[in-house]
Parts: C-alpha cells; sequence; structure tokens
C-alpha cells in the first residue's frame, strides 16, 4: 500500500511543481462575510502638519476592519460630514446614513520625526465615546499604529482582542528555467503588506514555524542538499543549523517556552516525533511506532503534542503526553485527518480534512468531538491560527496557482490573499508582538 498522507518530503515535491513567483506582495479579497455586517465609519484622520504623511491611517484601519467581514465600512462619499473633534460630532447627522459607530482622529507633528495620533470611537445610538486615545512613533511607523487602532477598534467592538498588528510568514518561489527555482521566505503585515525577505536560496524551503515570543522563526532549508532544521533571529538575521541527521529532518514546532522545538526525524529508519532541547542540545525520543509520525504541534500548555500518524491505517490526529507518553487518538471522522493546529485555549483542533476524495479546511470541537468543515476550494493545506483564534489561514489552489485563504473559525468568513504573481505557500501566522 501508498502511504502517502502529506508525508513530509512528498508534501514538498508536490507543492513545489507548479509555477511559483519571486514576488508575491499578498493583497485581500474578500469573498463571504456576515449576513448582517455591523455599519462602522472610519473619517478620515485630520493631518495638522506641512508635508504629506507616508500612510492614510484612516484607510489602513478601514481596511483591516472591513477584511474582518463583521463590519459594513461606510464609503468616504457617502460620510455627511468629516468630523475630528468631539465638538464637531453630529451624532444625528450619524443616525440619518444608518451608522452604528464612528473612529474620528487627528495626527500632529510631534518632535523630530515623531507624529501624535489621537483617536476616538463613537457609538452613534448610545451618543457614547467608547474609546478615547493618543499614541506616538516616527513618521515611517504609521502603518504599525494603524493596525495598533484597528486593534483597539476591533477589541472594543467585540470583545475578542484584534490581530491586526500580527505578522505572517509564507514561502515563494521563481521558476528560472530547467527545472531551477529561486526560493524564498517571507515576511509581511497580517494584511500583506511590507513584505520582505528573511531568507533567499536555490534548494527548497519549508515549514516556517514562530517562536512564542515572536522573535525567531525556524524553518527546513535543503540548501547543504538534504534537509535541515535552522533557527533564525528575526532582528539581527544570524541563523544556526541545529539538526541536520542522515534522513529527514522535518516540521519544527516551538514549545510555549521557547526552549524546545518539537521536529520529524528518520534517522533511526522511520519518521518519529521528537523533542530537542535548544539550551542542552538534548533529544528525546517522543514516538515508537512502524507507521509514520509526523507534523508535531505542542498544546497550549507545554503539556502535550499533537501529531499525525497513519498507525491505525490512515492518518489520523493523535495527542501525546510527554510525561506519561500516553497516546490517545483525537480524529475519527474521515480516512485522513492531518496537519492539526490547536487554539489557545486548546479547545478547537483546525487540520487538513478530506471529504469526497477533496481536501478541506475543518475544525474539531474537542469538548464536543464536533467536526465543521470550513472551506469549499480544493488541495487545501497548510492550516495556521491568528493568536485570537478567530481566523484560521491555509494555502490551497486557484485555478492553477496556489493562493493563501482565510476564513473565520465559525466558517462564516472567508478571504482570500493572493499575490500579485505566481504561488504563496506555506503560511505561519505569528503570535502577539511586543
Amino acid at each position: 500500500m501508498v502511504r502517502i498522507f502529506k508525508l513530509w518530503l512528498a508534501v514538498m515535491a508536490a507543492c513545489l511543481i507548479t509555477t511559483l513567483s519571486a514576488h508575491a506582495e499578498l493583497t485581500i479579497e474578500i469573498t463571504q462575510g456576515v449576513d448582517q455586517p455591523t455599519p462602522v465609519a472610519i473619517v478620515p484622520f485630520k493631518w495638522e502638519g506641512g508635508y504629506a504623511l507616508s500612510e492614510d491611517v484612516a484607510k489602513v484601519v478601514n481596511d483591516d476592519l472591513s477584511r474582518t467581514g463583521l463590519f459594513k465600512m461606510v464609503k468616504r462619499e457617502n460620510m455627511l460630514s468629516f468630523p475630528s473633534s468631539q465638538a464637531q460630532m453630529y451624532f444625528r447627522d450619524w443616525r440619518v446614513s444608518a451608522t452604528d459607530y464612528v473612529l474620528i482622529g487627528r495626527i500632529k507633528p510631534g518632535k523630530g520625526d515623531q507624529v501624535v495620533v489621537e483617536f476616538e470611537l463613537y457609538d452613534i445610538l448610545k451618543e457614547q465615546r467608547l474609546l478615547a486615545e493618543q499614541v506616538s512613533a516616527g513618521s515611517a511607523n504609521l502603518r504599525d499604529i494603524s493596525h495598533y487602532i484597528a486593534d483597539m477598534v476591533y477589541e472594543k467592538l467585540t470583545g475578542l482582542r484584534g490581530a491586526f498588528s500580527t505578522r505572517i510568514v509564507y514561502v515563494t518561489a521563481k521558476q528560472l528555467g530547467n527545472k531551477r527555482y529561486r526560493y524564498k521566505l517571507q515576511l509581511a503585515d497580517s494584511d500583506g503588506a511590507r513584505p520582505r525577505t528573511i531568507l533567499e536560496s536555490r534548494e527548497p524551503i519549508m515549514s516556517p514555524a514562530w517562536s512564542k515570543d515572536g522573535k525567531k522563526l525556524a524553518y527546513v532549508s535543503f540548501e547543504t542538499s538534504r534537509p535541515s532544521i535552522y533557527v533564525q533571529d528575526l532582528a539581527t538575521g544570524q541563523r544556526q543549523r541545529v539538526q541536520s541527521f542522515k534522513g529527514l529532518n522535518g516540521a519544527p514546532s516551538w514549545s510555549p517556552d521557547g526552549q524546545k522545538l518539537a521536529i520529524v526525524l528518520s534517522k533511526d529508519g522511520n519518521p518519529e516525533v521528537y523533542v530537542l532541547d535548544l539550551q542542552r542540545r538534548q533529544l528525546t525520543r517522543v514516538t515508537h511506532h512502524y507507521g509514520i509520525d509526523t507534523e508535531p504541534s505542542w498544546s497550549p500548555d507545554g503539556q502535550s503534542l499533537i501529531f499525525t500518524s497513519d498507525r491505525g491505517g490512515q492518518p489520523q490526529i493523535y495527542r501525546v503526553h510527554l510525561a506519561s507518553r500516553e497516546i490517545t487518538r483525537l480524529t475519527f471522522e474521515g480516512r485522513y485527518n492531518a496537519r492539526g493546529r490547536l487554539t489557545q485555549d486548546g479547545r478547537f483542533l483546525a487540520m487538513v480534512h478530506q471529504s469526497g476524495g477533496t481536501f478541506h479546511i475543518a475544525v474539531q470541537d474537542l469538548r464536543k468531538d464536533r467536526v465543521e468543515i470550513l472551506t469549499e476550494t480544493s488541495l487545501d493545506e497548510s492550516p495556521t491560527i491568528a493568536p485570537n483564534g478567530s481566523i484560521i489561514l491555509y494555502a490551497t489552489q486557484e485555478g492553477t496557482r496556489g493562493v493563501l485563504g482565510g476564513v473565520s473559525l465559525d466558517g462564516r468568513v472567508k478571504f482570500r490573499l493572493p499575490a500579485s504573481e505566481g504561488d504563496v505557500r506555506e503560511p505561519a501566522w505569528s503570535p502577539y508582538l511586543q
């Protein structure tokens, strides 16, 4: 029997045979939102300086909130006025336009290259101010300020912490001809803006994973002609090879305390899950089975790992408690469940699920053992979850191209992040960043 279920090397070959692109700035296209989105107006912020700003803060905030599918954003041409202070707020005008919430703001020059941004959020129906805050930063960091404001507004309106200030990484490549490629590991804002290259190579790059403090990436590179696991510091760019046994070295996953990596090695003949203590350089084998064990991921409390195994005859997701080595099967619905990832509260398991011969993204409520298929696309893979648990980002196919897709945990909101050219694969969402 041919045992293929995202076996690491096989997946790599399948993902990289299509034509890819070196320049993969992502753009977001909302494909589905909630039935009755909340009307919100983001008024252009008043600029009190004598030079042009590098970013339209209100537009970035507007785009962030629009991307969630939860809000109906009021177009600027439909606004009756452009208030920038509480004295200029006329609630009756906004009620006429059926707007529930309004965000206004002012931007002033600060010391040196600093700018000061003041913003206020109003509940129109209650005629109340919900938020009033002032932040300052360098004028080159206006986009960061914008994401921060969007996070504050999102949390106030939904009760859930925003994740617009986070980052994503993904892998792209450019076909050079004669079956040669140029691979890149890219880092970008959560909306795909400001992409920059972390690593460039003529050999494949796979499985990027964030450390829990958001300061390092672990990934697999074939630059030495065989798969090796590297850790790279994002601030300094310094990198080191941490594992390179003969055979498979793959699927790194950081422990919550940042001290260990769960990895997959075949040095003893069969793919098994190991834990590597990065400080002590101590390697501990976790699984012992003739089946293929792969794709480990840590539980939020660091006490267990989930992983994919075909030990039962078909690929399913299991949990191993590290102290006792007790193994429990988590998935039973369907013949194929793989690449499991847990939400931060440990309740929901996102995964690749096969249904009717097609691979979709699904989520399983581990308390109720209920599985819900979230996507309608095909060949979906590599789910990664926003740190607030609201959105699952994944790789999928659109025609002959690979793109990133997003879906809310309840399946009500869907969007795509196609690149300007070519394919994008292997997304990984950062934790919250300080």
